[in-house]
């Protein structure tokens, strides 16, 4: 019998893992993808797509002069932007289900600690997501759409355009959306050790002036809507620290001992 080894054989033990990881990455990706669309059928029936543009437009059409309405200066604008808008939604409503599928795929490959570490996470920087975004509809775009009326000339009338309104929004949504995430952001960078508590309560003077620039970039060029995002973000940074000192004491892995806030 002959010693040399068989590679096809040699290639069974490990191509099989491989294909099933794809398959499995498959079905998860099939199961977000309807729970995606059945969210979509479902908006689509009710309220609508253009049912939900009025809600997104509420804020604005609230601070318009009295029978001002947004324009469509495409011929194809009045149906793709609710749809677009119907997409958006179905996914962030869908959100939630997307995550677990991902979690679902991960979590065999982790070890009991590193569960402890992801799967917090993950929920908290959803519900992290989800508040600025509310923060942004119901809180900043009222009071910025207000300061930006109050300086509109009388012999003007306005009547924004609904693709830029909608591009407007999306910018603004993802903007507070990632400076909610900021906790996050500090409890991993504390906790995989690039950084100390230390460090991370010494450079909170920076902070503070790196969010209003950030602010001043991103949001439009109003006072209100800058210190709407520059404030929340250097509240949430003070929450971030206060957050990584215990979540380090949480999530050591066995035998390792926890990490001196001051190292």
């Amino acid at each position: 019998m002959s010693d040399t080894p068989n590679k096809e054989d040699e290639l069974a033990g490990t191509e099989q893992p491989f294909v099933a990881h794809l398959v499995e990455l498959r079905d998860r990706l099939i199961k977000a993808i309807v729970a995606i669309a059945v969210v979509a059928a479902v908006l689509f029936l009710y309220p609508g797509p253009g049912a939900l543009y009025d809600i997104l437009a509420a804020p604005l059409i609230a601070t318009l002069p009295k029978g001002a309405t947004l324009i469509a200066t495409s011929v194809i604008s009045p149906f793709l932007v609710p749809l677009k808008i119907l997409l958006m939604t179905a996914f962030l409503v869908a959100l939630p289900v997307v995550l677990y599928q991902a979690w679902a795929f991960v979590a065999p490959g982790l070890y009991s600690h590193e569960k402890k570490l992801v799967m917090p996470l993950v929920v908290s920087s959803t519900l992290l997501f989800f508040i600025g975004v509310a923060f942004c509809y119901f809180f900043v775009f009222g009071q910025v759409f207000k300061f930006i009326q109050s300086f509109a000339p009388k012999s003007i009338t306005a009547a924004p355009d609904i693709e830029a309104y909608l591009s407007f929004v999306l910018t603004m949504f993802l903007a507070f959306g990632l400076a909610f995430e900021v906790p996050i952001v500090v409890v991993v960078l504390a906790r995989l050790g690039f950084v100390s508590i230390e460090k991370l309560k010494a450079f909170r003077g920076y902070f503070i002036v790196l969010a209003f620039i950030i602010a001043a970039v991103i949001t439009p060029p109003d006072v209100v809507s800058q210190l709407a995002l520059a404030v929340p973000m250097c509240l949430l940074y003070e929450v971030g620290i206060w957050a990584a000192q215990i979540f380090i004491k949480t999530t050591q892995p066995p035998g390792e001992e926890p990490k001196a806030a001051d190292s």
